[in-house]
């Protein structure tokens, strides 16, 4: 059966070790994610931009890439999967299952600068601009890893460019046995032919481009402004445009959880993302207006 669309047929595994054990893309997308912004937090360290000593640049990091991985999988099973980790504590250690949920690893994140701030004796706003200015570029890796993965697919569509998802319907090999058809070409047609398996949009593209690569542009445009002079300028820009990148992109992405028939659990968090915004901004302006502003000490 020939069909109108491609089908997802991307193996999230690159390398089986043992067990569960493996090298996973979604692994070597995090791996790319933290190695891009050790550059280009080492690069501005050595332009004098950002205030953290190139030597203490590999702790930022490792503080950053904790943050992200406790928030994200804690994130994960408050927001979205309780009930399953309410029957089974320990479901938050088995990684390799899956589940990371990136308003979860932005908490964790905010954690993680906090905890490297005090101990630095840096300003938190400051450490927070660097970060965020640098950390589209992980969620760019993060976005085409989901991809790769099969998960976090878009709405059924028409359009084009629409993807048959196999990883949509498990269920119809219990106890495990999907894994052996999963790429099985024959089954996937038959059930596209019975209309069980939808075309639909890959979202995870669509937020690749606007949460990642457009959220990294204009944050460099707003750094090489000037904002970076302004305390949580660019932090309040951050949590701003992707907050709204992320409602936008839920419109077309296949919803866990709705709430009133068409609100979204990743709206809902997002509204919270613009709430805080708001609040680093108006935090912001009091610091300029109170002459905490860093003028021309640090070159951009």
């Amino acid at each position: 059966m020939e069909t109108s669309h491609a089908i997802h047929l991307i193996n999230p595994v690159v390398v089986e070790l043992w067990g569960p054990a493996a090298i996973r893309w979604y692994g070597l997308a995090y791996l790319a994610g933290f190695a891009a912004a050790f550059w280009l937090l080492l690069r501005w360290s050595k332009q004098g931009w950002l205030r953290v000593a190139a030597d203490d640049i590999q702790s930022l990091i490792v503080y950053c890439v904790v943050g992200v991985m406790v928030g994200g999988r804690l994130g994960f099973l408050l927001f979205y999967d309780f009930a399953s980790w309410r029957a089974d504590p320990f479901l938050v250690v088995r990684i390799w299952q899956g589940g990371m949920a990136s308003h979860g690893g932005m908490i964790g994140l905010a954690v993680a600068m906090f905890l490297f701030a005090r101990s630095r004796q840096i300003p938190l706003l400051h450490v927070s601009d660097a970060i965020c200015a640098a950390s589209p570029l992980g969620i760019f890796f993060g976005r085409l890893a989901n991809f790769v993965n099969g998960e976090l697919y878009g709405r059924s569509s028409e359009v084009p460019w629409a993807i048959y998802f196999p990883t949509e319907r498990p269920e119809f090999f219990p106890g495990g046995a999907w894994a052996a058809h999963r790429y099985d070409v024959e089954v996937i047609h038959e059930f596209i032919a019975q209309g069980l398996i939808v075309p639909r949009h890959p979202s995870q593209l669509y937020a690749a481009f606007v949460e990642g690569l457009l959220l990294f542009a204009i944050l460099a445009w707003l750094r090489r402004a000037g904002a970076w002079k302004v305390p949580g300028l660019l932090s309040a820009a951050f949590l701003f445009f992707y907050a709204w990148g992320r409602i936008a992109v839920e419109f077309v992405r296949e919803p866990e959880i709705v709430y009133w028939g068409w609100l979204t659990q990743g709206q809902l968090l997002s509204v919270g993302m613009l709430v805080a915004a708001i609040i680093v901004w108006k935090y912001s302006r009091s610091a300029v207006s109170g002459g905490e502003g860093l003028t021309d000490r640090y070159p951009s």
